[in-house]
């Protein structure tokens, strides 16, 4: 089973590791020293992915685990007469919950710079109920820097250009309930689970059935995902990522919730299903649902021409891009069944064959579709 203290000491370590999109290093390497301590071999990708590697009985067909260290942020847009900053958005994500955050700015080399996101009319002693009535949007936000600045030229004089990275601080805090309330917990509880997963089945010292790949992208938040980080012989991918607990919605808010569509369409009917039984057969607390504005790596990796079948499973999320809330059990969950699946032999007897050299796939013979493989086999 997946240690629950080491599950939350990691997610603590992530959170404190700002890593908006564009701006991943510091927590690529954390990650690159949680994976030598567990023995995991990697290598990163020109742009800074890592694809990890834990060799299974078989290496081909492999399977794929991606999740995404990147966060949402913010970028210097402009100045203000006043020497306050105009900012925008890195992702998506309202300015709503931007108001009040606490942020670092991170120019060049060692310039770092704390301040608060506000909205322009912040005191109440002096616009009054026009606090209440000002639009909420990015263009109505800016950034008070803590340094003594009155003007363009002030603040131009600390160092801080336009572009520069901005940092919301996550501000975690990990609640006697189980209940853990931070931001970034998107994808950063996600990414917690699988090290907690991948530490439980290096333990066991038994080898999986196949190779497993861990990817950790670094620009889901902006669309880009897994889309250039899988290669080699991947038949199956399930991409880890937030369920939303809202109105409306089915995410098991202490389980794991297997997501049967996103906004990029239905996910592997067979591979969902898979997963499904897994949750049954091992007693671990599940739901399904079907979100309507989301999309995760598995989507970039499909965009991309990837022939892989995808799930998505979920941790439950409450207020997800905003307030974020996540209950241990539910990443406790998550990792079991990661552990569960990476154990189970592959979802279609052709994938169960052991096959040649990654250069000679595939045969000639497999040029000719076997639509007989369309159905899963039997159980055993």
């Amino acid at each position: 089973m997946p240690e629950r203290d080491y599950l939350q000491d990691a997610l603590a370590r992530l959170l404190n590791t700002p890593s908006p999109s564009g701006m991943t290093d510091a927590v690529v390497h954390l990650l690159c020293g949680e994976l030598d301590a567990m023995g995991i071999a990697y290598e990163l990708t020109r742009r800074g992915a890592i694809r990890a590697r834990v060799p299974g009985q078989r290496r081909h067909p492999a399977r794929a685990i991606v999740s995404h260290l990147d966060t949402l942020g913010a970028m210097v847009k402009g100045y203000k007469p006043n020497g306050r900053l105009r900012v925008a958005p890195i992702g998506f994500w309202s300015a709503r919950f931007a108001e009040g955050a606490r942020v670092s700015i991170y120019g060049d080399g060692d310039v770092v710079h704390r301040g608060t996101l506000l909205p322009s009319k912040a005191s109440g002693h002096t616009f009054n109920r026009e606090i209440d009535t000002q639009p909420v949007s990015w263009e109505n936000l800016e950034l008070r820097i803590d340094a003594r600045t009155a003007s363009e030229a002030q603040t131009r004089a600390l160092g801080i250009h336009v572009g520069d990275t901005i940092a919301v601080d996550s501000r975690p805090e990990f609640g006697p309930e189980g209940f853990i309330n931070a931001r970034h917990l998107d994808d950063k509880a996600g990414v917690a689970a699988v090290l907690a997963a991948l530490r439980a089945i290096v333990g066991r010292q038994r080898p999986p059935p196949v190779d497993v790949f861990a990817l950790f992208t670094i620009s889901e938040e902006i669309g880009v995902g897994a889309s250039h980080v899988l290669h080699g012989d991947v038949a199956e991918l399930i991409s880890v990522d937030n369920g939303t607990v809202a109105e409306g919605q089915y995410t098991s808010e202490y389980g794991v919730t297997v997501a049967m569509q996103d906004s990029s369409g239905p996910f592997d009917w067979h591979l969902s299903r898979r997963l499904l039984a897994l949750c049954a057969e091992h007693g671990i607390e599940h739901a399904r649902d079907v979100f309507r504005f989301y999309r995760s790596d598995a989507a970039s990796a499909l965009e991309a021409g990837n022939d892989i079948r995808t799930a998505l499973v979920c941790f439950g999320l409450d207020a997800s891009h905003g307030h974020e809330r996540v209950h241990i059990d539910s990443l406790v969950a998550l990792a079991h069944l990661l552990v569960a699946y990476v154990s189970s032999p592959p979802l279609f007897q052709r994938d169960r064959a052991v096959l040649g050299p990654l250069a000679d796939f595939p045969p000639a013979e497999s040029q000719v579709p076997d639509w007989h493989e369309r159905q899963p086999d039997h159980p055993g």
